[in-house]
């Protein structure tokens, strides 16, 4: 009571936050002792920086697409909707706690708070056989991925003592061979690789895009990339594993596998989910590249490539969600399914083709800036040989994104397959679609605020 008489004393327009309450005098000094060391674990557990604000902003503006997407999918299911919302908001949430972790504990809670939530929703149509097969393949390797994780963590800590990421890169710097610092380092690099889906830990991946529920595929290629891709940052240059040439080498020779085989298993797909499947193991190759070659200062390079490649997922899986009819039991993901798209939705296939050409990295698009940084990295660290992989997966890409465009400009199927409804456009998930693709071509044409804000997103 006298905590709410206090605060009607000074008003609601003004201050009265955490200092103000411990201060309060009539409050036990065990209290406020016990208060005071809260704060300080919380402190000491989680960082909001300038990194961690950009990587929250990417991820609710992907989870919002998401949810949004996921609004018009789900309008004619006969089931609760509730859950599924509740269950995308979870995973969110434990995706902006990645993003700021910098202790081991909070690593593991937010990461799992991330991956608990994302079964359920693979599996929510779980009348399709194949959304509950995702969910359950998703779960058990998942499970897996994070056991080796924690062994990791258990290992670390058994070297140095300590599960905060900066007080661990003080000792690794130090001892940077030590058997139980790599063995742990190596177990974290492989649980992350798995939930990054870089080879050789991807083969997940296809199986899972494809028996996913569109938006969920979504968010799976966009939000769970992209916090744990920030957690994997956070880790590499606050705990000094990067100094580790063993890192390097792991790191290094992960990218090209996930550039090389990513794009040529995409290249012999005809389901389009796999296929972006395939796609966003190159990606995060690129991704990964630039990384190795200029370290800390790759930083901007990472921010405009992550930014470009979640407006152009979010837009291509968007409109397979539109496409998809999966309560009549089926969901636009042949390739069939697009044959003569440009004659029934004509601005629904721009919006495609837009998205195909940002993911080949064509001059114009928000993706040719990403693909132009990770050049300029691998080019200004002397990494020839990286720079030769970038171009070769840059052009085994764009023989399979040329190959979906064909597709839909196609002669018309004579059957009569799946298709948008006619008013796609004005509904929520339309609206996405649009906003994306217009994103794209803005930003390809006009990066400047796009590389201001990169720039601004550090440590």
């Amino acid at each position: 009571m006298e905590v709410l008489r206090r605060y009607f004393q000074l008003g609601p327009d003004q201050s009265f936050g955490i200092k103000e309450f411990i201060q309060l005098d009539f409050l036990p000094e065990q209290f406020v002792t016990g208060k005071v060391a809260a704060i300080n674990a919380i402190n000491s557990l989680f960082v909001v920086d300038g990194f961690a604000q950009f990587y929250i902003i990417l991820i609710l503006i992907a989870g919002l697409a998401c949810c949004t997407l996921a609004h018009a999918y789900i309008h004619d299911y006969k089931d609760n909707k509730e859950e599924l919302y509740i269950l995308l908001l979870i995973a969110i949430a434990g995706g902006m706690l990645l993003v700021c972790a910098q202790n081991m504990t909070s690593f593991f809670i937010g990461l799992e708070l991330l991956s608990v939530p994302t079964y359920g929703l693979l599996a929510y149509t779980h009348e399709r056989s194949k959304a509950l097969e995702s969910g359950i393949k998703y779960m058990v390797l998942s499970a897996t991925a994070s056991a080796s994780i924690l062994m990791g963590m258990a290992f670390l800590y058994a070297y140095s003592g300590t599960l905060d990421f900066r007080q661990l890169g003080e000792v690794l710097v130090r001892t940077l061979h030590a058997p139980l610092a790599v063995t742990g380092v190596g177990l974290i690099l492989v649980g992350v690789s798995f939930k990054l889906s870089l080879v050789p830990f991807h083969r997940w991946t296809p199986d899972v895009y494809q028996g996913a529920p569109a938006p969920v595929a979504t968010f799976l290629a966009t939000v769970s990339k992209v916090a744990v891709l920030a957690l994997l940052l956070r880790f590499l240059f606050s705990s000094g594993a990067l100094a580790m040439e063993g890192t390097r080498i792991v790191l290094t020779v992960i990218a090209v596998l996930s550039v090389i085989i990513g794009n040529l298993l995409a290249v012999r797909q005809v389901n389009i989910k796999r296929l972006l499947g395939y796609s966003s193991i190159a990606h995060l190759g690129y991704i990964l590249i630039a990384i190795v070659v200029a370290g800390t200062a790759s930083l901007p390079t990472v921010n405009i490539y992550l930014v470009a490649y979640v407006l152009t997922t979010i837009g291509a899986f968007g409109v397979v969600a539109l496409m998809s009819s999966p309560y009549d039991g089926d969901e636009a993901e042949s390739l069939a399914d697009y044959r003569g798209l440009f004659w029934r939705r004509p601005v629904l296939t721009a919006v495609l083709t837009v998205m195909m050409l940002s993911l080949a990295g064509i001059p114009l698009t928000a993706g040719f800036i990403g693909k132009f940084f990770v050049i300029l990295s691998a080019t200004t660290g002397g990494a020839w040989y990286l720079l030769a992989v970038v171009i070769l997966g840059s052009a085994i890409g764009l023989y399979y994104y040329l190959r979906v465009l064909v597709v839909l400009y196609m002669t018309p199927a004579k059957t009569k397959g799946l298709d948008a409804q006619g008013n796609w456009g004005t509904q929520a998930g339309g609206v996405v679609v649009l906003l994306c693709s217009l994103l794209v071509l803005i930003l390809g044409v006009y990066p400047a605020p796009l590389l201001a804000l990169a720039a601004m997103a550090r440590f």
